[in-house]
């Protein structure tokens, strides 16, 4: 999983203030592709199902909802924490950050901003890979078990903004990788910056994101006002959108 070899757009960076920083998992923080392969190859068989055909739609989207295109009986979540639970403990070796993404979250609790991971994925599967990379941990978590839809439904990130104690009208940032998460976040109300580290720059511009970055390099967690509460960000490197 590495960005989309595109020339850059580079206009003056932007300096943005938001009261919360929501961040999607695999894709944005985590770039676990090769792990996620070899786990639906190995699914797939096992169901009989063509690997390709299942990671064609599985990305960005809850293993529970991707199972119930083809095993209803699988479609729980004993089973698909079990599975997930397995991905970082069994195939760790075959994931890594993403770019900018451990100094994003470090510097976020440096600053003592609000923030969240907001994901797809189950628990097992989310803590499992903070374990393995090492990964500063969130204070706060929203995963497949808490929502009754996945994404692109905003339900996630407007559970995220609630579990941060932020307003409905409050200016939180979504860090996304998929269109259905950027869909997802924009539907919150939310304002949305774009990774090209899955998906190319055109897909992610049928979103709508604000902004289109290659990954987490392209922004710099500044400072958090003490009196507003705001954190202060630079977005640079930024694609057309």
């Amino acid at each position: 999983m590495t960005s989309i070899t595109k020339p850059i757009i580079s206009p003056a960076p932007q300096i943005h203030h938001f009261a919360g920083v929501l961040s999607d998992m695999d894709g944005t923080i985590v770039d676990s592709t090769q792990a996620i392969v070899r786990h639906w190859y190995r699914i797939g068989k096992e169901l009989g199902v063509d690997p390709e055909v299942i990671m064609a739609t599985s990305h960005g989207r809850r293993s529970i909802d991707t199972l119930k295109l083809y095993d209803e009986k699988l479609a729980n979540w004993t089973y698909v924490s079990e599975i997930e639970g397995r991905i970082p403990r069994e195939l760790g070796r075959d994931a890594k950050e993403i770019p900018g993404a451990r100094k994003t979250l470090s510097d976020l609790n440096k600053v003592g901003a609000p923030w969240a991971i907001v994901t797809s994925g189950s628990h097992a599967l989310v803590s499992g890979w903070l374990e393995v990379l090492a990964l500063v941990q969130p204070k706060h978590l929203v995963v497949a078990e808490d929502v009754q839809n996945g994404k692109p439904d905003p339900e996630c990130y407007r559970l995220g903004r609630s579990r941060l104690g932020l307003a409905e009208d409050a200016s939180v940032l979504v860090l996304e990788d998929s269109p259905a998460g950027v869909i997802a976040g924009k539907r919150a109300g939310c304002k949305v910056l774009a990774l090209t580290t899955t998906h190319p720059a055109e897909q992610m511009r049928q979103a709508n994101p604000d902004w289109i970055v290659p990954d987490l390099q392209s922004i710099s967690v500044l400072d958090r006002n003490e009196k507003t509460g705001l954190i202060e960000i630079e977005i640079r490197d930024t694609l057309p959108n």
